[in-house]
């Protein structure tokens, strides 16, 4: 479940308390008039049910309430309460199921933006990659794979394709552009400078790499392991399951391309560099593609409930929660 949290103008005050009153997957609801000091307003709060949560936010939104007050949400781990048993089996749907938007989009606009903690981790991942493709060591490329960010602008591209939001898809963008290749020059960099001290030659990148050649090797599997990961990736955001994910980031092959990309053209294997970019843009391509499908899907999923959850009966309980009489 989540706790809602609302700041509302005193004119638009009732109109909150009635809508949570009457949501079935509504419970504890509470009213604190004149609380508020900035801005000025009541503070309501209720705990929520998942499966509702993006439609009362919408219904929210309706009333103008992020304008002229404030809607917070937070996410509860646990809740002990009859009540909020209740209110869950009234929700339409089954909570594992249920699509936040506000909250997807509030996860993927903090991790597709460009910083220097977003560089500082793709540059380290694809350096620990780079010594795995030299050393043809899968477990170093496992590792990469899993320090990585790459995957937070990726989805956030998908929510932007899917809820026409052009600044995250422009910020998502930026960060894939300019990220990769800084990342990629710093790897080049490190690749020198171990050559220098003798831990990297040439010799490491061109001899037989069996456990590691798939990297600059693209072909039709790649993408459908990519396509495959960027469904199971946007499904464990969507659905809370962060613990999938990290099987999802050990799927792709974004940052060890960018590794052994950034290695063949320090030792001027253009033929591999090439190979490794194909697997780069063959990766990201697909798990976009992957994501926005598997996003539109699951709108037009949220859509039915969020129709049919406009249309149900009121709750039976009048503004104190109480039974209504009849």
């Amino acid at each position: 479940m989540f706790h809602l949290r609302v700041i509302a103008p005193p004119d638009r005050s009732d109109a909150v308390r009635d809508l949570l009153l009457d949501e079935p997957g509504a419970t504890h609801v509470v009213v604190w008039p004149g609380a508020a000091l900035q801005p000025v307003g009541d503070v309501i709060g209720c705990d929520l049910a998942r499966e509702v949560a993006s439609a009362v936010l919408g219904e929210l939104r309706d009333l103008g309430i992020e304008r002229d007050g404030s809607i917070a949400l937070e996410d509860l781990d646990v809740m002990l309460s009859d009540s909020a048993d209740a209110a869950e089996l009234a929700a339409p749907g089954d909570s594992a199921d249920s699509v936040v938007w506000e909250e997807i989009e509030e996860a993927t606009s903090e991790e597709s933006t460009l910083s220097v903690t977003f560089l500082a981790f793709l540059t380290v991942a694809t350096m620990i990659a780079a010594c795995g493709v030299l050393l043809d060591n899968p477990i170093l490329i496992v590792g990469a794979m899993v320090v990585g960010p790459e995957f937070g602008p990726l989805a956030g591209l998908c929510v932007a394709a899917v809820q026409r939001h052009p600044r995250l898809a422009a910020r998502s963008g930026f960060a894939l552009v300019v990220g990769f290749p800084v990342a990629m020059l710093l790897t080049m960099g490190f690749t020198l400078f171990m050559d220098a001290l003798g831990l990297f030659d040439r010799g490491m990148l061109e001899r037989p790499r069996p456990l590691t050649e798939f990297i600059f090797q693209p072909d039709w599997l790649s993408f459908w392991v990519a396509f495959l990961a960027g469904v199971a990736g946007i499904l464990s955001l969507t659905s809370a399951k962060s613990g999938a994910l990290i099987g999802v980031l050990i799927s792709v092959t974004t940052v060890p391309a960018a590794a052994n990309a950034a290695v063949a053209i320090t030792y001027t294997d253009y033929s591999q560099a090439g190979g490794s970019l194909g697997q780069l843009g063959l990766n990201l391509v697909a798990i976009v593609i992957a994501g926005t499908l598997t996003l539109l899907v699951q709108r037009g999923l949220w859509s039915f409930n969020r129709d049919r959850h406009a249309r149900r009966p009121p709750s039976g309980k009048d503004r104190t929660g109480a039974p209504k009489s009849p």
